[in-house]
């Protein structure tokens, strides 16, 4: 294939990626289950705010405090397959954040875990369009009614954990439907992204000069949404609680500016940035708290009253 060719190939595969959440066509599937690593979990499931269908688990702990955990787009909520050749495209191994919720729920932290609209064994949103937290804010706000809604975890102390999608999806619903959050005391949020840059970074990568444009434009055409609409920056100005937030610094998929230009936007005092060093590779930022559990219960036990 020549080279013009493979960038167009790419280029069309990665706009399919951002507009649909699938790869290639397909949605990853929830490919491991909590008492993989030891953990009972109840399936459930519970309506978005506008009544998509939700599939999650629950996973208890013998505690009052509960994490909801927002996963990444194309993941869900086990994490993402790479290490599958259908898959590969993308990092090339397995993101599992069964380790992360093993290290939670040992650390006495009840989770709620599910499957974004349109990922995993969801429902299907809006035609089945992604909208880089646009539409599935409406998602967030579903768990935490969920949250509010049961017996057992209705009383709980809750904090939330987004990642990337999620990240942004939070922020959203938060400047949309600030009081659905009035009982989240914490937040840690990873990879919270604008598109602009990734965009930006996707096409030079490939050699495509005038691929941010071409691709704003099949953005738009497919969904409706610029991609200059598609970010956190404005709506985590309506944050209100203790935040984290971590990247892969050298992340080779964005810049680090992003990033730090959210966490400055965030209005709160306590907030705290983390630098995730010794990779390029962004997928290696979502195995992060996997491998590094401390963090984020460090930060939540800080911040929980």
């Amino acid at each position: 294939m020549a080279s013009n060719d493979k960038a167009q190939a790419a280029f069309d595969n990665f706009v399919q990626l951002w507009t649909t959440g699938t790869t290639p066509g397909r949605r990853a599937p929830v490919l491991r289950r909590p008492d993989e690593v030891g953990l009972e979990y109840e399936d459930v499931t519970f309506p978005s705010m506008d009544g998509v269908p939700l599939e999650g688990w629950f996973i208890p702990a013998d505690s009052d405090k509960l994490i909801i955990h927002n996963h990444f787009l194309p993941g869900n909520r086990y994490g993402y397959p790479g290490h599958l050749p259908e898959f590969g495209g993308l990092g090339g191994f397995e993101v599992s954040f069964l380790p992360e919720y093993k290290a939670l729920h040992d650390a006495g932290y009840n989770v709620l875990a599910y499957d974004i609209r349109n990922h995993g064994l969801s429902g299907q949103g809006n035609g089945g369009v992604a909208g880089i937290g646009l539409l599935e804010y409406r998602d967030v706000i579903g768990s935490l009614r969920y949250a509010t809604s049961r017996p057992d975890t209705k009383k709980m102390k809750k904090v939330l954990l987004s990642v990337c999608l999620g990240a942004d999806s939070t922020a959203v619903a938060w400047s949309k439907h600030p009081d659905e959050f009035s009982e989240i005391q914490a937040m840690v949020m990873l990879q919270p992204v604008s598109g602009k840059y990734i965009v930006e970074e996707f096409v030079k990568a490939i050699g495509m000069p005038d691929g941010y444009e071409k691709f704003d434009k099949a953005v738009h055409e497919r969904t409706g949404f610029h991609l200059a609409e598609q970010s956190p920056l404005e709506h985590v100005k309506a944050v209100t609680v203790p935040t984290l937030v971590a990247q892969v610094h050298d992340d080779t998929m964005t810049r680090p500016e992003d990033v730090q230009s959210i966490f400055d936007a965030l209005p709160v005092k306590e907030k705290e940035l983390h630098w995730i060093q010794g990779t390029e590779r962004r997928f290696d930022g979502y195995n992060f708290f996997g491998l590094h559990p401390e963090i984020p219960i460090n930060w939540f036990d800080k911040h929980l009253k």
